[in-house]
């Protein structure tokens, strides 16, 4: 637990490290890592925005091209989410089966929650997989509750390219323009907490909201 800690806050120098031993293989780490975090559902907590952003600042150092950063790791986010919806779609009908009531278990898992979500993605399902793109945690699950709720494949096709090209270019850009300033340099650790602080707070706010509105 404590590697992981160290790897997330000082992902800018473990980065340039690897790049040091592995040379282009780096790419290849990069693009399994964002495919690993949006397209496998047990990983969730893999640190998608701090790596985008400091692969974008180490881009900005010459080491690493930022044309390949960024068309890469795309191709990473979309082909994720889309094996996430996929596996999702086939896997999630069969785990949401109860039809009552019964039993915490029941309750969780019950079919008429997928009835629910099916009716949320068809009407707005665009907005959630777009946005949910720049949430931690959540990004993992949108796919996969996408795919069980059968939303429109086509659909979520269009919105998956959309928000996997927002993110990447987002966060990597910003990275690129932004990470080798001194005060962010000298920073990272603060950076990464504050990147991360900063993307669930939508989150916060639709809990706050929903207990008022309560």
């Amino acid at each position: 637990m404590a590697y992981l800690i160290d790897l997330f806050l000082n992902l800018d120098v473990q980065l340039a490290q690897l790049v040091a031993q592995y040379g282009m293989w780096v790419y290849a780490m990069l693009f399994a890592i964002i495919f690993i975090e949006t397209g496998l559902i047990i990983w969730p907590f893999l640190p998608g925005d701090s790596l985008l952003f400091a692969a974008g600042a180490l881009a900005a150092t010459g080491v690493l091209d930022i044309w390949i950063v960024i068309v890469l790791l795309i191709a990473a986010a979309i082909a994720g989410d889309a094996v996430n919806y996929t596996v999702g779609r086939h896997v999630g009908p069969k785990v949401f089966s109860a039809d009552d009531y019964r039993g915490f278990l029941h309750k969780l898992l019950n079919r008429h929650h997928l009835e629910k979500a099916h009716a949320f993605f068809e009407k707005h399902g665009g907005m959630a997989v777009v946005s949910g793109r720049f949430v931690p945690i959540v990004r993992t699950f949108v796919p996969f509750v996408a795919g069980a709720a059968s939303m429109t494949a086509s659909k979520f096709v269009f919105f998956n390219v959309i928000g996997g090209v927002l993110w990447v270019a987002v966060c990597a850009g910003a990275g690129y323009l932004f990470g080798n300033v001194p005060i962010v340099k000298d920073n990272f650790s603060l950076v990464a907490i504050g990147i991360v602080v900063v993307s669930v707070l939508p989150i916060v706010f639709e809990v706050v909201k929903a207990r008022r509105a309560a």
